[in-house]
């Protein structure tokens, strides 16, 4: 496994650390299913659920802990990665960890304010399933693949595991995102992943047999990295997206996407601007709603007043093997 540029704010002990966080609550057999921010917050604020009192509650619900309850080694691990604050009387851990497919992986812990932030959470549930599904249905020819937004690096090591021949690169602009990601597929003992700090695949040269991302798809007042898709109604990123796969997929490669769209007076918005795009090329293109109500908070936005709903769909995008 390589990681091509690491954060600066990140040293190798904090990096080890992370790794050895992930094997420790593997030894646990941690377990924790990430939910909706809106669901969370709702699930913390209950009486009696004001402070932790086991891993769980540190590491998947984020709630403030004092050290006996973490234990001797897992608090000085968290320390170890400088994953800890203290507010005088309670500590809170910056990470949280959740498992997926038998995996485990770290994340910025709730609420995910900060512009770096690495957000996991129902989406990724959603995008896991429509990249197992895919491999499962076309058991394609993969020898070189890559996720665009890696954020925690579920995408990329889903890839890997499943495609063992194959090279597997994860990109994104967020250096933290990157260095969480590598601690993440180190835990899971994969050796054909590479890390790469890119704006799309700007970094990155040749072609690609599989490109899939799980990008930013909202408005976000605050323009957060995580999570603004920005252009009309959060659609531009997942547009450049598309963009960047025609002109990078190898000759019978695919493009999967899964992505959040506004529907306004029951148009796709996403959609009408995707068939714009692809009018007159030889690609073709599936397109599945895989969940028709998503981020309903969104809707009380100024930026969706005039939207019915928020729905996740599933791109696929083919190039014609001649």
């Amino acid at each position: 496994m390589t990681l091509s540029h690491t954060s600066p704010h990140t040293s190798t002990q904090e990096a080890t650390a992370f790794v050895a966080i992930l094997r420790l609550l593997q030894q646990q057999a941690y377990q924790f299913t990430t939910i909706s921010p809106t669901s969370h917050a709702l699930v913390n604020s209950r009486p009696g659920n004001e402070l932790a009192k086991n891993v769980a509650d540190i590491l998947g619900w984020s709630r403030p802990f004092t050290a006996d309850v973490a234990g001797y080694e897992l608090f000085a691990l968290l320390k170890q990665a400088t994953a800890l604050s203290f507010d005088g009387t309670v500590w809170h851990s910056r990470l949280r960890v959740s498992s997926l497919s038998g995996r485990l992986f770290l994340h910025s812990a709730f609420p995910t304010s900060e512009s770096d932030a690495i957000f996991f959470g129902p989406d990724t549930y959603r995008f896991s399933r429509a990249i197992t599904q895919y491999l499962a249905l076309h058991q394609p020819h993969v020898r070189r693949a890559v996720d665009i937004g890696c954020g925690s690096g579920v995408g990329a090591i889903l890839l890997a595991a499943q495609l063992p021949q194959a090279q597997v690169y994860g990109v994104d602009i967020n250096h933290q995102a990157l260095v969480i990601a590598s601690a993440n597929g180190t835990a899971s003992d994969l050796l054909n992943l590479h890390w790469q700090h890119s704006n799309l695949l700007q970094a990155l040269e040749g072609e690609f047999d599989l490109i899939i991302a799980n990008p930013p798809y909202l408005v976000d007042a605050s323009e957060r990295a995580y999570r603004h898709g920005g252009g009309v109604l959060g659609a531009d990123l997942s547009l450049q997206i598309v963009q960047t796969a025609k002109e990078r997929l190898a000759a019978g490669g695919t493009l999967l996407l899964y992505t959040g769209v506004a529907i306004v007076n029951g148009k796709d918005i996403f959609l009408q601007e995707l068939q714009s795009m692809l009018r007159g090329s030889a690609l073709q293109y599936e397109y599945q709603e895989m969940d028709p109500d998503i981020f309903g908070e969104e809707l009380r936005s100024p930026a969706y007043i005039q939207a019915d709903r928020l729905a996740a769909v599933v791109l696929t995008l083919h190039k014609s093997p001649s």
